[in-house]
């Protein structure tokens, strides 16, 4: 996500897709637009329905998706990366949902030994991850989300019953999914006759489970819990709790996990599971803020990459030699390495062999799905036969964000990178600053000199308080 409204994911009760698409709907995202760019995807196939429910005694609201076709196809992750391209879906919600696809295809490859290209999606359950996807993935567009934060993921505990056989929670694409965010089991508040109701998060849409070893993508039906008798008041494992559709959204929209963030709040919605567990409320909560007076997101964050600021984060660098391309198409080539996802990408100047001058291409990126979604871009925009991806790095970064400062009645955004306690730099955005000049009719020079006193003068720099 890119500057807009903060928004909070409250996933520490479990998560499913629909339960993330009832709590959009339920902070005001048009149930007949999310309807629209479903259909964009799979005209006909499925119906949204809106119901506002009780979950242990907490409103909130059900979205269900409802099959209108009896003999849907089976999908491979090609075919559905191929509907996401070609359909008519703004760009931000086409871009959100190949990221979340490439993370299940990724996560069900990898639990069974197979490519993700190979990953198929069966029947209902392909149906049910479009709409769940595409729907969440429109929704935050739609509520103008930038930031998005979660909580820790509660995914459950135990065993139990798929059609193919006993698995253990969380199942093994769920668990795949998670690595390297922060889960709980959410066990503690299960009493022993709960347990029969804890399965089934997503209302019924338990899609994704595939413990047959060919790397298939379908549907098992609600999960059979044979956990031992307990004595009366034990507690025991609540079984599922999130879903690989619901965990891959999370991952990949969610920048970062931890408490809410500070935020004037504009909106709270609350999504529901199919079951109502006594004591324990089936519901996902989104909470959405305004943006903050005068203080300016990152416009070229990306979501995919962004990570707790201060602290160590894992990042691939991707590389390519180049000495066919023609140089005026290298700025295009940056802008769209950086749109797939890369956080940050540049040209070096290089010899290679028969003296012939070229250029490496070097991306900087998350592991994984974003890392295949950029060496992707690299191999469609430029004429490199292969991309080279180096061992993983770590990087640390400070957190930015943006003031806006008044340069003779002409913005101009100061970008402000800090630690939490200080300001670290205070630097113009240039671009702001040649726009000004055009405006002013000044040179650049003293546009510049301008902002950076400006700057000064509303107390951005080195040593001051973090904004």
């Amino acid at each position: 996500m890119n500057a807009g409204r903060p928004v909070w994911l409250d996933v520490s009760a479990g998560v499913a897709g629909d339960m993330l698409l009832g709590a959009l709907v339920d902070a005001g995202a048009d149930l007949g637009a999310l309807q629209a760019a479903v259909d964009a995807v799979v005209p006909g196939s499925v119906r949204l329905t809106r119901a506002e429910v009780v979950r242990a005694g907490q409103r909130a609201t059900k979205v269900d998706v409802e099959p209108l076709v009896d003999d849907p196809p089976h999908r491979r992750w090609t075919t559905i990366r191929g509907m996401l391209e070609q359909a008519e879906l703004a760009e931000e919600t086409r871009r959100h949902a190949l990221a979340t696809f490439a993370r299940l295809a990724e996560a069900e490859g990898h639990v069974h030994g197979t490519s993700a290209e190979d990953v198929h999606f069966h029947e209902v359950g392909a149906l049910d991850s479009i709409a769940d996807v595409v729907g969440v993935c429109e929704g935050l567009r739609l509520l103008g989300a930038g930031t998005v934060t979660a909580t820790a993921i509660a995914l459950g505990e135990g065993r139990i019953r798929a059609a193919h056989g006993d698995i253990p929670v969380p199942v093994p694409a769920v668990a795949q999914l998670a690595v390297g965010w922060p889960v709980v089991s959410g066990a503690a508040s299960a009493p022993a006759h709960d347990h029969d109701h804890a399965h089934d998060h997503d209302g019924g849409h338990t899609h994704h489970h595939d413990d047959d070893g060919g790397g298939h993508h379908h549907e098992h039906g609600p999960a059979d819990h044979h956990q031992p008798q307990a004595q009366v008041g034990a507690v025991r494992p609540v079984g599922e709790l999130a879903t690989p559709t619901g965990v891959a959204l999370v991952r990949a929209l969610a920048s970062a996990a931890g408490p809410m963030p500070a935020m004037t709040l504009a909106a709270v919605g609350v999504g529901a599971g199919t079951k109502d567990l006594p004591g324990r409320p089936n519901v996902v909560r989104v909470l959405v803020g305004e943006e903050a007076s005068g203080l300016l997101t990152d416009p070229d964050a990306d979501a995919a990459g962004a990570v707790v600021p201060g602290t160590p984060a894992e990042v691939v660098q991707l590389e390519a030699n180049v000495d066919d391309l023609d140089p005026r198409l290298w700025p295009g080539v940056l802008a769209r390495v950086l749109e797939a996802g890369a956080l940050d990408a540049w040209l070096s100047p290089i010899l290679m062999k028969k003296g012939r001058p070229a250029h490496t291409l070097h991306a900087l990126c998350p592991p994984g799905a974003a890392a295949e979604a950029v060496s992707a871009a690299i191999l469609d925009h430029t004429t490199t036969l292969g991309v080279r991806q180096h061992a993983p790095l770590h990087r640390r970064v400070l957190e930015r964000t943006w003031r806006a400062v008044d340069v003779d009645g002409q913005p101009v955004r100061i970008k402000v990178a800090h630690d939490g306690v200080a300001v670290r730099q205070a630097t113009p955005e240039f671009d702001d600053v040649a726009a000004a000049a055009d405006a002013l009719g000044l040179p650049e020079r003293v546009v510049l000199d301008r902002a950076r006193r400006a700057a000064l003068e509303a107390r951005l720099e080195p040593g001051a308080p973090a904004p």
